[in-house]
């Protein structure tokens, strides 16, 4: 027989209600378009008040879409109002507050191996990387990583998990800690700081001591794993750290000198590590994935097949062919740390020509177009770059003539016939930009779509 996520009695004791929930429920939702049948609605009002740190909300009111959820089959709605619903209604005072509750009691019956994971780039990768190491582990959905995300993904969190593995992200200071502090993570990685968010926290030193906040959540006897070269001054809460990173004066070291790419673990032992869609910051990922598991004592042989056999989520560096063009989809967001790593990925596919499809990339404050221009060094290697975007011309007139494949000024003026007669049989095609460019305007698929057509 299935368990409920939440039983009756747990639901009630988690969110103090005064009238005994009637009902056990089997998930958890805010959204009455994806509810499942059996889930609890959790109708949210407006933005959450300032002791969430939270950078916004959606400005809806969840009770509007009260009705809405019960014709899905939902089990019962979480209001903080009285609407009529034709199924039972749990009151609360705050719908918000009543979350977090339902996320902490969560935590607080968990009794497996909890990790948090923070960075600039590369989070959801690592994350999904991490849970396939671990079979029969819960981890948040997709880029649920803020101040709803966080507690919706701890409250879909199942007592009888074998582990649990959730997202960080943050766009302002102060949102780090609360969730930390919240997940109480057993392992918190920490995979990179780069220039990210600049527009919203000023300096790559404000960055770093934002996400080194991770460690104030951690559980009693908890580990930090970070960045070999990492500066932990600031850092709070942490009984032990573990580094990892190509030094040899990392914890847990990325050899790539040898024939084969090994991880070097503290105890002697050397792990041979093959991707299916290899890359410079993929292996330094997977190299921290690994640290996570020697900080929670899990043996890392394990994971040397579940990592091999793994593809990246769409939009993070997978890789589709089409008419024997390579196209690499790495679409999702972009920095300009991890635009030269995909860069020095894409130089090393053994094909005949490399082109890179490169957008703006947003949130990088007064000195975005100098990042921009920056990038023209990486693209030397290349033989010819895309640029969309006011930003981006920025580099379109700091590259060399012969390395000027095209500029347009938006993603609604961008002329993939152009981009796709350029592309002949044999080329790769690296699409990278900040999330709102690409991803957003489904530039890959497209792309694809006519590719394949031609």
């Amino acid at each position: 027989m299935k368990r409920p996520l939440w039983s009756r009695q747990a639901l009630t004791e988690a969110l103090q209600l005064r009238d005994p929930s009637p009902v056990d429920v089997d998930g958890i939702s805010i959204d009455s378009r994806t509810l499942k049948p059996g889930d609890l609605f959790i109708a949210l009002s407006g933005r959450p008040d300032a002791r969430y740190h939270g950078a916004g909300g959606s400005g809806r009111d969840g009770h509007d879409f009260v009705a809405a959820a019960a014709q899905r089959g939902a089990a019962a709605v979480l209001v903080s109002r009285r609407t009529g619903a034709a199924v039972p209604e749990l009151l609360v005072e705050d719908t918000f507050d009543a979350l977090w509750k339902l996320a902490r009691a969560a935590r607080a019956r968990f009794v497996g191996p909890v990790f948090a994971i923070t960075g600039s780039s590369g989070k959801t990768t690592a994350k999904t990387m991490l849970a396939a190491t671990l079979p029969g582990c819960h981890a948040s959905e997709g880029s649920f990583n803020n101040h709803i995300g966080v507690p919706v993904s701890l409250a879909r969190l199942h007592e009888h998990a074998v582990a649990a593995v959730f997202e960080v992200g943050m766009n302002s200071p102060g949102e780090i800690a609360p969730l930390a502090q919240l997940i109480r993570p057993d392992v918190a990685l920490l995979l990179n700081v780069l220039g990210v968010h600049l527009e919203g926290l000023g300096s790559i030193e404000a960055i770093r001591r934002e996400k080194l906040s991770i460690s104030s959540g951690l559980s009693d006897g908890g580990v930090l794993v970070a960045p070999d070269d990492l500066l932990l001054d600031g850092m709070s809460g942490a009984a032990k750290v573990i580094s990892f990173g190509r030094s040899r004066e990392a914890d847990v070291r990325l050899d790539e000198q040898d024939p084969d790419i090994r991880v070097r673990l503290p105890d002697g032992r050397a792990l041979a590590l093959q991707l299916a869609a290899d890359g410079p910051h993929r292996r330094i990922t997977a190299t921290a994935i690994i640290a996570c598991l020697v900080a929670a004592g899990v043996d890392p042989e394990g994971a040397v097949e579940p990592l091999r056999a793994l593809q990246p989520p769409k939009g993070r560096g997978g890789v589709l062919e089409v008419s024997g063009v390579r196209i690499v989809d790495d679409s999702y967001n972009a920095n300009p740390e991890s635009i030269r790593l995909a860069i020095a990925g894409l130089l090393e596919l053994p094909v005949q020509r490399r082109y890179a499809l490169l957008g703006d990339m947003l949130e990088l404050g007064p000195e975005e177009h100098a990042l921009h221009a920056g990038l023209a060094a990486a693209c030397a290697g290349l033989d010819g770059v895309f640029c969309v975007g006011e930003r981006m011309a920025a580099l379109h007139a700091a590259l060399p003539q012969q390395l000027r494949a095209g500029w347009w000024p938006d993603c609604e003026h961008l002329e993939l016939d152009r981009v796709i007669a350029t592309l002949q049989p044999g080329d790769a095609l690296l699409v990278k930009a900040s999330n709102r460019l690409f991803w957003k305007a489904g530039t890959v698929d497209r792309l694809a779509t006519a590719l394949g057509e031609r």
